[in-house]
């Protein structure tokens, strides 16, 4: 058995219903919306975030219909964020798979986006959980004011670690936390629970977002998939970050600068890479990352010696080790 179904174990059958749910959720008489869905149900994730929603409610009391509505809700929003994102992006894949900009067009996708985010928060209502629908509709916040945070830090001539975090605790952590929080807040009225999830899912999203940046200093044939994406963009990670601010190669700032204007060449790009991977970047991360998750260890490590600790203790490291 591998390490993801091993996590998921606890859960399975209530992951499955999930499952059912999120397609029907993504039904429409609509055949434009319709074949939107399709495309985007037709790409198979690992369900990260509903299978976290599902072990903090296990952790914390028994799952039941409004544990599955709020999962729905939160994986609907973090769908319509994806969708906005790529448009604003103007991406033409996500996970090996073309965009619905790149099917469709910009003004199909923001409203096809829109429509999935409206669904979200009618999933949000049908739990009758006031403070869930509370933390939804504050994520949403959150998602949009990461990427405006995002977009301003491309402007400026400074390689800011705190700018960094703040971009991807609003951009990432915060969907980890509110996924955590309300899976709680959906078995249990205990506000230390809810908190203590919170703090969880802060610390996990902080890792998920460290690692996932690390992926784009490798070379496509070493994790299979494209990479330097990222600069490409625009976006300079904390990888290049550290090392633009621990080095005194003038032509390296050029090159930050020419990225972040979007000007810079793929050949540039690739020289700066590899100064990164060769003056200590993947390894700094690594290890900020790896100090996040043993702070989420020792949290985890508190709790009762059980199959859900050992799956979220699982979760963590999944986060941290995996490959993609």
């Amino acid at each position: 058995m591998d390490t993801l179904s091993k996590i998921k174990q606890p859960i399975q059958q209530e992951l499955f219903e999930f499952r059912k749910l999120f397609e029907l959720s993504l039904k429409s008489d609509n055949p434009l919306l319709q074949r939107i869905s399709s495309h985007i149900l037709s790409k198979k994730g690992k369900m990260m975030r509903p299978i976290l929603i599902m072990l903090m409610a296990r952790l914390h009391g028994e799952i039941g219909q409004s544990t599955l509505y709020t999962a729905v809700s939160l994986e609907l929003l973090h769908t319509a964020s994806l969708v906005h994102d790529d448009v604003v992006d103007d991406s033409k894949e996500r996970r090996g798979q073309k965009s619905v900009n790149a099917i469709f067009d910009n003004r199909v996708a923001v409203l096809s986006g829109d429509y999935i985010l409206a669904t979200s928060l009618n999933y949000a209502s049908k739990t009758s959980h006031l403070d869930i629908i509370e933390v939804v509709s504050r994520l949403g916040c959150d998602l949009s004011d990461g990427e405006l945070l995002q977009l301003d830090n491309i402007g400026k001539r400074v390689y800011s670690e705190e700018d960094y975090y703040q971009v991807i605790r609003k951009k990432t952590a915060a969907l980890f936390s509110a996924c955590a929080m309300c899976g709680s807040l959906s078995v249990s009225d205990s506000k230390e629970d809810a908190e203590f999830a919170r703090i969880i899912g802060d610390l996990m999203g902080i890792c998920f977002q460290i690692r996932d940046d690390i992926f784009d200093y490798y070379d496509d044939e070493e994790i299979g998939k494209p990479t330097h994406q990222d600069m490409l963009e625009g976006k300079l990670t904390l990888p290049a970050i550290y090392v633009l601010n621990n080095t005194s190669e003038p032509w390296a700032h050029d090159v930050a600068i020419r990225i972040k204007q979007g000007v810079a060449s793929l050949e540039e790009i690739t020289r700066l890479v590899g100064l990164v991977r060769t003056n200590g970047g993947i390894e700094y991360a690594i290890n900020r990352m790896k100090e996040f998750r043993n702070k989420a260890f020792d949290m985890l490590m508190g709790l009762p010696d059980t199959e859900i600790r050992e799956s979220l203790i699982g979760y963590l490291d999944y986060i941290v080790n995996r490959d993609l």
